[in-house]
Formats: structure tokens, C-alpha cells, sequence
């Protein structure tokens, strides 16, 4: 199976780039697995973002995740990434991935017609 390609929404790419070096390489790392189709080694579904949605987990001295799709068949959309600071998931952070999600879905169905 040929590897996907990954689409950046929003500052997603920028805000990777201000990983620290060791979360960074974990990420693209990880990426590139789901992007192979094969499983990353720690994630979670994310209903709470929209279907398909999941949160890769990056464990480092500090906590960082990236919310991502891969579902879609052209390729894999990293939402959004962040510094975890506290144990929940701060809700401005879903809700910045749900709206991202939601204005993609919007956008590939205008495509289509």
C-alpha cells in the first residue's frame, strides 16, 4: 500500500515546528506510521472531534498531542497540535480540531459538486 500523503490544516504545521526536538521527532515518526497505514504506538479515537478523528499521544518530559484524520482516502490531515499541560484534554483545543474538521468536511463536499 503506497503511503498517504499528510495535509497541514490550519497552523498544525507551525505548531509541530514548536515541539520541543525530541517531541518533534516522535511526531514525525509517528506520522509517517499512519501515514503507511500501520498503527502509531499511542493513540486514541477522538468522537468528541468528529468521526474518524484520533489523538496521537507524545510522551517526552513534557506531554504533547497532534489530532488527526486518516480515514479519508486522499490522505492524512493533522487538525491540530499541542502542549498538554493538565491531565483533561482543555476544551479549546477540541474545539479548535472539531471546527477544523468540520470546515475540511465542508470543503472537500463543495469539491465534489
Amino acid at each position: 500500500m503506497p503511503s498517504k500523503p499528510l495535509f497541514w490544516v490550519g497552523t498544525s504545521l507551525d505548531d509541530i515546528r514548536s515541539f520541543p526536538a525530541d517531541a518533534r521527532r516522535i511526531a514525525g515518526y509517528q506520522l509517517r506510521l499512519i501515514q503507511d497505514g500501520l498503527d502509531p504506538t499511542d493513540r486514541k479515537p477522538m468522537p468528541t472531534i468528529g468521526p474518524g478523528a484520533c489523538e496521537l499521544r507524545i510522551h517526552t518530559r513534557l506531554a504533547h498531542r497532534v489530532f488527526y484524520v486518516a480515514k479519508l482516502t486522499e490522505g492524512v490531515y493533522v487538525l491540530h497540535a499541542f502542549e498538554k499541560r493538565t491531565r483533561k484534554t482543555p476544551k479549546a483545543d477540541i474545539d479548535l480540531a472539531r471546527t477544523r474538521l468540520r470546515q475540511l468536511m465542508r470543503r472537500r463536499t463543495t469539491r465534489k459538486d
